[in-house]
């Protein structure tokens, strides 16, 4: 197998879609051996900041001198990006050995798993080999029926903000998307919590009171905004004064405040982490593709957001690092996407639409993405390729201006490529 054969392979049609479900997750690591019951893990879950907040709670346990792994999803610009150990991406090698082992046990089940299910094995099985000290796991998607879920007691569970997204498997209240989240939540474990409206977190409260599980809420009283710029964020949280935080917006202060949170549960159990590595970890953090400057000069923006929510925080993020900037929005989306809804709210902020088209089957084609921005009262033009999109953005940018690329993630390695072919 080439790395291209592996991934071309865990990429297959031959594995299903998304099933909820840990029954073949749970056959395929039996077969495996279980390698996660060896790992030690931080189990995140929550409609958002999911990786973000896995992003600083390794950054801090790596800091604390751990062989820390780190499980995420989606990826933004390369597949290896989802599995790494210590800031590192898993290797080619590694990939091509640890799925090589895995194939012919996936293929020998009577019900095969699904891709994620595949990815989560290869994970796992990654980790064991590298004996990682601990591994920073971020749930796909839900919580009790993500593959994720297969682990024993983690050493802390985590819920990040929560919204109304994946109503068709989760549930249609935020309620309900909360109890499907709190499935993480094990006998006897340690949890910690964003904190939401009093409805969620009275669910919280009452799956801990079942299990026995002693439950944080991040102090979000006690966040205090010092400064902030687009070099990064100076905050203190409760006791903690002056952290610096490079990833912008209010948002991950909220997120900043919940790892706090973790760190503080994890010295309390045992885990040997110190002020200055909490402090260090905080500073060197990196989270590629939320409001992610790429380029400052031209200044030149990527936000991965996609739901809802995340179009509310890129609308702060503009109204408080952007002010009096010209916008220009490069952008695509998928067409199964409730795009109307999405790009309403941007649009007083932004001079011009740049659209171009995701590269991916679901993808919404420039020219209907433009004609129906045209409709709603926007300017907008539509590109034949994402090259000509960052090239036609950073014209009408200007010296002053900013591209700001948001809609999919399916967009973002290619402008990314693309941006580098041009500067």
């Amino acid at each position: 197998m080439t790395p291209e054969q592996a991934i071309e392979y865990i990429h297959s049609k031959f594995w299903k879609g998304s099933v909820p479900g840990l029954e073949r997750i749970s056959v395929l690591l039996e077969k495996m051996g279980n390698p996660q019951n060896d790992l030690k893990f931080v189990h995140i879950a929550g409609t958002n900041g999911k990786g973000s907040t896995a992003a600083m709670t390794a950054s801090i346990l790596r800091k604390a001198g751990y062989r820390t792994g780190l499980y995420t999803s989606p990826y933004i610009y390369r597949f290896h990006e989802r599995i790494q150990i210590d800031g590192q991406q898993i290797s080619d090698e590694d990939l091509v050995a640890v799925t090589e082992y895995v194939k012919p046990l996936a293929e020998s089940m009577a019900e095969t798993p699904t891709e994620f299910e595949l990815v989560c094995a290869i994970a796992f099985e990654y980790y064991k080999r590298k004996n990682c000290d601990i591994v920073v796991l971020e749930v796909g998607m839900g919580g009790e029926f993500d593959a994720t879920n297969v682990i024993k007691t983690p050493e802390v569970a985590v819920i990040t903000n929560i919204g109304l997204d994946h109503t068709d498997y989760l549930g249609s209240t935020l309620e309900e998307i909360a109890r499907t989240k709190a499935g993480i939540f094990k006998e006897n474990g340690h949890a910690v919590i964003y904190r939401g409206a009093p409805s969620v977190e009275q669910v919280f409260e009452q799956v801990c009171a079942e299990k026995n599980i002693s439950l944080k809420k991040a102090d979000f009283d006690g966040l205090v905004l010092r400064s902030h710029d687009l070099f990064g964020q100076e905050f203190d949280c409760g006791a903690r004064k002056n952290l610096h935080l490079p990833l912008l917006g209010d948002h991950q202060l909220h997120n900043a405040a919940v790892v706090l949170s973790v760190a503080d549960t994890l010295k309390e159990i045992g885990w040997n982490i110190t002020e200055e590595n909490i402090y260090d970890g905080m500073r060197d953090v990196s989270w590629p593709g939320r409001f992610d400057i790429v380029s400052r000069d031209p200044l030149f923006i990527i936000d991965g957001g996609h739901n809802p929510q995340c179009v509310e925080a890129l609308i702060k993020n503009i109204e408080d690092y952007l002010q009096g900037r010209k916008v220009i929005a490069l952008t695509g989306v998928l067409a199964d996407k409730d795009y109307g809804d999405m790009y309403q709210p941007v649009m007083p902020l932004v001079e011009q639409f740049v659209c171009i088209t995701p590269d991916n089957p679901r993808k919404l084609e420039a020219e209907e993405l433009a004609a129906h921005l045209q409709k709603a009262g926007a300017k907008a033009v539509a590109c034949k390729s994402t090259r000509a999109g960052v090239i036609k953005a950073m014209e009408l940018s200007g010296q002053d201006g900013v591209v700001l690329c948001f809609g999919s993630l399916y967009s973002i390695g290619a402008i990314h490529e693309a941006l580098k072919e041009v500067l």
